[in-house]
């Protein structure tokens, strides 16, 4: 049996996944000048979705996704909709819901623990910060000049009388 990629969206999750899209809007204050049947075809939600999975499952970015999926800019675009419409936190919420009903969450008692703070020992094993690995923290003068400094101490600018 071929081994299923964990971008692909299988039928079973495509049937939950479906009803949670939203729907386009179509502005009514807008007129719209375009021809029936004129331009690209739209792309289907299931694309969609599968070009938007593929590209969070692998982290690459929007540009790098494979012409399989369709037009880069047109699955962000719609990645930004469905984001604002509330898609993304509709089918967060349906997946702990079911997970809840099939293994159960322990909701009264939740834990979280972190910390974050510098290694106070980094600095020995790792080396200087990698940013500041290029300066020069010892000016030297530039060749053939002086450091600059003034040459009098105080300068009088106005004759007293």
């Amino acid at each position: 049996m071929p081994q299923i990629k964990s971008w692909t969206v299988s039928d079973a999750f495509w049937a939950k996944v479906d009803p949670l899209i939203p729907l386009p809007q179509r502005s009514p204050d807008r007129v719209y000048l375009r021809k029936p049947g004129g331009g690209r075809k739209p792309m289907t939600s299931r694309q969609i979705f599968s070009a938007i999975v593929y590209v969070l499952r692998t982290g690459c970015q929007w540009k790098a996704l494979p012409r399989e999926f369709g037009s880069s800019s047109a699955v962000h675009l719609y990645f930004q909709k469905w984001q604002q419409a509330g898609f993304f936190l509709r089918l967060w919420q349906a997946g702990l819901a079911e997970y809840d009903e099939m293994e159960g969450i322990a909701w009264n008692w939740q834990s979280i623990d972190g910390a974050m703070h510098k290694a106070p020992l980094a600095t020995e094993c790792v080396g200087r910060n990698p940013t500041d690995r290029g300066k020069k923290w010892a000016k030297t003068k530039p060749a053939g000049r002086r450091d600059w400094r003034p040459a009098i101490a105080r300068r009088e600018r106005r004759k007293h009388a």
